[in-house]
C-alpha cells in the first residue's frame, strides 16, 4: 500500500504533470503533422496508382502500387529506425528550439517524416476508395463544363473524395495517435516518451530510492488514460459523422 501511495505521489508533483503534459502536446503536434503530410501525398498516390494507366504513365502507376504495397506490408517500427539512420536534416531543424536540444529537434524530425512516409501509404488506399466511390459521369460532366483534367481533380473529383472517406480518414488520426507511441524507442519528446523518462528515474521522486513494481502501473495506466481520453473522443467524432451520412443517404 505504501508503495502505491508513493507511486502516485509521482503525480502529484507540478514538473512531472508538466512533463507528461508536454509530451501528450508533442504526441498531437507530431499526429496532426503527419496525418496532414500524408492527405497530400497519399492523394497524389492515390491519383497515380489509380489514373496513371496509359503505357506512358505506367511506370508511376507501377512506382506508387510498390510504394504503398511495401509501407503498408511492413512494420512502422522497422521505418523509425530505418530513417533515424537514412533521413537528412535540414539545417532549420539542426538546432533547438520548442524547449528540445538540437539532438532532439533532429530525432525528432526523423521520426515525424519516418511516421509520415507509412502513415501516406494507408491514408492513399483510404482516398483511393473515395476516388473509386466517385460516378464515372463526374468525368464527363466536367470535361463538358470545359474543365481541364487537373482541375478536374482539383475541383470535382478530389473534394468528393474526401467526403466519402473524412469518417475513415479520422479512424486513421486515432492510429496514428497510437503509433505515434513507437517514437519513444528513438528517444523523441511525445508522452511514451516521457512517461519511459520519468520510470527511469522513479526512484527521485516516489521518496522510496527504488523503482517499484507500481510505478510501472501507475505511470502507464496514466499514459494509457490519456490515450484512450484522446482516442475515445475522437472515436464518437468519427461515430457522429458515420451515422450524420447515413442519415443523409438516406434522406
Amino acid at each position: 500500500m505504501n508503495e502505491i501511495l508513493a507511486s502516485l505521489s509521482i503525480l502529484q508533483k507540478p514538473a512531472i504533470l508538466v512533463f507528461i503534459l508536454k509530451g501528450v502536446v508533442f504526441t498531437l503536434i507530431i499526429s496532426v503533422i503527419a496525418v496532414f503530410l500524408s492527405i497530400i501525398f497519399g492523394s497524389v498516390l492515390a491519383l497515380v496508382r489509380n489514373y496513371c494507366t496509359s503505357k506512358k504513365n505506367i511506370v508511376f502507376k507501377w512506382l506508387a502500387s510498390i510504394y504503398i504495397e511495401v509501407f503498408r506490408n511492413t512494420p512502422l517500427l522497422f521505418w523509425i529506425f530505418i530513417g533515424i539512420i537514412v533521413i537528412p536534416v535540414p539545417s532549420i531543424f539542426s538546432h533547438s528550439m520548442l524547449g528540445l536540444s538540437s539532438v532532439e529537434t533532429k530525432l525528432l524530425f526523423k521520426a515525424t517524416i519516418a511516421l509520415t512516409l507509412f502513415t501516406s501509404a494507408v491514408i492513399a488506399e483510404i482516398i483511393r476508395g473515395g476516388l473509386n466511390a466517385v460516378p464515372k459521369g463526374q468525368f464527363e460532366a466536367s470535361y463538358s463544363q470545359g474543365f481541364n483534367t487537373f482541375q478536374t481533380m482539383v475541383y470535382i473529383i478530389l473534394p468528393q473524395a474526401y467526403r466519402n472517406v473524412v469518417p475513415t480518414l479520422l479512424s486513421q488520426v486515432i492510429t496514428t495517435i497510437k503509433d505515434s507511441s513507437f517514437l519513444a524507442n528513438v528517444a523523441t519528446i511525445e508522452l511514451m516518451a516521457c512517461v519511459k523518462k520519468i520510470l527511469s528515474n522513479a526512484s527521485l521522486y516516489n521518496g522510496t530510492n527504488t523503482i517499484n513494481v507500481s510505478d510501472v502501473f501507475i505511470l502507464f495506466g496514466c499514459a494509457a488514460l490519456i490515450y484512450f481520453i484522446i482516442n475515445y473522443t475522437l472515436s464518437c467524432v468519427v461515430r457522429y459523422l458515420q451515422s450524420k451520412n447515413k442519415q443523409e443517404s438516406y434522406a
